[in-house]
């Protein structure tokens, strides 16, 4: 073992994350000191992005199985069957922390990263998604973070032909220190050719493939698992450089492999890069793993062992062969231009020995770094339940159109285009026209079938914040509204858990009560989480975000022809409100944007509701009843007739305002479980209802270009779009703002 590596002192341990009770863990597992390569890789496996130390207790919680599910959390994603030999893979990550201290190269790897998550298991990525939260309109930084993120994301997406086609852009002041970026990756794969990450086989080959290793990105994930402070820009060095010409030559020569029989295992190198990489392809098959780091292609001249085994340099993968197989690969690997290069074998010793330059540098045991690390049951508080917040209690608008108006134009309410205009979201030729960007949920075509699958993103942080078990539970159902309103059936969940301090029991708290919700949610609906990803820390100075567990949503529809969109299609046509309505005004978007109030209780879910109106809604769309059809959510009533009005330029006149709520509380209210629906024959659909123990109720119909709510007033779906199509162009192109 060399002994040219520095003495650990308590200082250098605690750089390195580490507790005082871990590092004594650390010694009683090894027996004897770490030298620094050694607590450097402690370090990043158990850093809490890499272990989940503090969230793995409540996530065993989480409902993962259905029949459908071919594999649940603990690989690089999430797979179901879809039928017909297809399976859909998928996940979402965060890449917060990287994104607020260097935008376009935090977001731009953050998307790499996770299409690498997907096509290391043999899927090609057909569909990206966005998840985004961003400071104050107001905040000096948040033009530039927007910028950036989005330039970022376009940039690697648009280069790997993959198309980008859903997702969220909100502000809030909380997130002005922390902004968050989540990105989700949908791909195909073969059910009978999938790939898995544990390798098995001594003495086979262990083989590293892609781009050089750099000094780009070392102690990434450590980063991603504190709180920022006002050094924060000096971490620019932990932020990650990708390059998505490398990756799409990556994703190729990989799935060209994959079509022989050569690979035994396979992992993508991502937070931890090499490190976590091997250790967890070890651990999952048994086994143990010597390596050589002379052989690992370098970009930059005498790295270290520390510097290679911590780099989260971008575009890499290490795979197990089966022995006769390495020139097959390397022929293909070099024919794409890729680095090819054999680091080490698999043996049986169930340790990591690392060799340098003729000496041993590293001699860890595998299991205890990645299985046991720390599991701790912090200590937490439940969110204080707050007091009702009756509609009548809540002041009106003295102009209701005009309190629409607002609401269609508000930095959260406003037509996000400028941001999907630069993501190519065509790109593959399946994205369907009814689930372009701007929709419900997206729709993508399974290439040369019937099938298409509608994808989406949804949380509603402000209600997790105020309730978190009623709005964990409200982010699950509003993505099953989101896709039932295609007319798909909702499948499964990947979720990204965005939260604050971990230590501090009251942000704990928001941690516990939004997985119970989600798990409640899951459970009922019949929609399991198979994938997810936890990023905590996420405060700066001690202010935390709002709590923020971002749901991405994968349904399936048989026949995509039967699909419909939220755009009114036709005059005359009758709009049918399904759901009841009491006029819920507590967290809505309502006292935000025209009250500049965000207090009151969040809306209460009732899950069995959310089931039974939900699979009413698609049977009536799959049974040709219905010609368009939105998930009522932020806003409201109102806001929905607008959005579904200026989709398609048609207006519509509402007549039958309900009695049972203020009329601003009909108008704006935020309870769930709603949609609205056009129809050509209201009266079946009613029936049809009233069978199924529906409530549903015709408001009016599809007319002209106003937007008319008797009794209320008149409004231009033309001035309605001008001002919502508005708010975010001009921001952008404030002569303030320079990038």
């Amino acid at each position: 073992m060399s002994t040219t590596t520095p003495k650990i002192t308590p200082e250098i341990v605690a750089e390195h994350g580490l507790s005082a009770d871990e590092y004594q863990r650390v010694l009683a597992i090894m027996g004897r000191e770490p030298n620094i390569n050694e607590l450097g890789i402690f370090s990043v496996m158990w850093s809490e992005h890499c272990s989940y130390k503090s969230s793995k207790k409540w996530l065993k919680t989480l409902p993962t199985k259905a029949p459908w599910v071919i594999c649940g959390p603990g690989e690089n994603a999430g797979i179901i069957d879809i039928g017909d030999n297809d399976a859909v893979i998928f996940k979402m990550e965060s890449h917060n922390h990287p994104s607020y201290i260097e935008p376009y190269q935090g977001a731009a790897t953050g998307v790499g990263g996770i299409m690498r998550d997907v096509f290391t298991m043999g899927a090609r990525p057909i569909a990206n998604v966005n998840a985004l939260r961003f400071g104050s309109p107001d905040h000096p930084k948040t033009r530039h973070l927007m910028h950036g993120v989005v330039e970022g994301i376009g940039g690697y997406g648009n280069c790997m032909g993959v198309p980008t086609v859903a997702g969220e852009v909100e502000f809030h002041k909380s997130y002005d220190g922390n902004i968050l970026v989540n990105a989700m990756c949908v791909g195909l794969a073969p059910a009978d050719n999938i790939f898995y990450s544990a390798a098995a086989g001594v003495g086979k080959p262990v083989v590293y493939v892609g781009s050089k290793t750099g000094r780009d990105g070392i102690h990434g994930a450590t980063m991603a698992s504190a709180e920022f402070t006002e050094d924060s820009e000096e971490k620019r060095p932990t932020v990650q450089v990708g390059d998505p010409f490398t990756e799409k030559l990556l994703l190729e020569a990989c799935l060209e492999l994959m079509a022989t029989d050569a690979i035994v295992a396979i992992q993508d190198m991502g937070a931890a890069g090499l490190t976590s990489s091997s250790f967890e392809m070890a651990s999952k098959g048994g086994v143990g793993i010597d390596m050589n780091l002379d052989n690992v292609p370098q970009r930059e001249e005498n790295m270290t062992p520390y510097e290679m085994m911590l780099s989260e340099s971008q575009e890499r993968m290490l795979m197990v062969l089966h022995p006769g197989k390495e020139e097959l690969a390397r022929k293909i690997f070099e024919k794409w231009e890729l680095d090819f290069a054999i680091i080490g074998e698999l043996t049986d010793t169930g340790r990591m020995r690392l060799f340098h330059k003729g000496e041993q540098v590293a001699d860890l045991p595998i299991d205890p770094l990645a299985e046991a690390s720390p599991e701790y049951d912090r200590p937490w508080k439940p969110t204080p339940k707050r007091a009702a917040l009756p509609a009548a209690d809540v002041p009106a608008p003295a102009d209701a159109m005009a309190a629409l108006l607002t609401l269609v134009s508000s930095p959260n309410g406003c037509s996000k285009r400028w941001v999907w205009e630069q993501y190519d979201h065509m790109v593959m030729g399946d994205t369907t026209g009814l689930g372009r960007p701007g929709g419900d949920a997206a729709m993508v075509r399974i290439h040369g079938k019937k099938k298409a699958l509608a994808i989406t993103s949804d949380v509603t942080p402000r209600y997790v914040f105020a309730d978190p078990v009623e709005g964990g539970k409200q982010a699950v159902a509003e993505t099953y509204r989101n896709i039932t309103a295609t007319g798909a059936k909702p499948l499964a969940i990947t979720d990204n858990m965005n939260f604050g301090n971990p230590q501090r029991p009251e942000i704990m708290g928001q941690f516990v009560g939004a997985v119970q919700g989600i798990g409640e949610a899951c459970i009922a609906l019949d929609y399991p989480v198979i994938s997810g990803n936890v990023s905590l820390y996420n405060e700066t100075n001690g202010q935390g975000i709002l709590p923020t567990p971002t749901i991405g949503g994968v349904g399936l529809i048989d026949d995509v022809s039967q699909a419909v969109g939220m755009g009114f299609v036709a005059a005359n046509e009758s709009i049918v409100l399904i759901g009841a309505t009491t006029g819920h005004l507590g967290c809505s978007q309502y006292l935000a944007d025209v009250l500049g109030r965000e207090d009151g209780p969040a809306p209460s879910v009732d899950l069995k509701l959310e089931r039974k109106h939900g699979d009413f809604v698609r049977s009536q769309i799959l049974g040709g009843a219905v010609t368009a059809c939105h998930d009522l959510s932020d806003g409201g009533l109102a806001v929905a007739v607008a959005e579904m009005a200026m989709k398609s330029g048609l207006g519509a006149m509402i007549e039958n305002l309900s009695a049972g709520a203020p009329l601003h509380g009909w108008l704006f209210g935020e309870d769930q479980a709603r949609y609205l629906l056009t129809t050509q024959n209201a009266d079946t659909l009613l029936a049809a209802a009233k069978a199924a123990g529906v409530v549903a109720t015709k408001l009016g119909v599809v007319q002209g270009s106003d937007l008319t709510i008797q009794g209320v007033g008149t409004i231009s779906v033309a001035k309605l779009k001008t001002a919502h199509e508005g708010w975010m162009p001009d921001y952008m192109a404030h002569p303030d703002f320079e990038d």
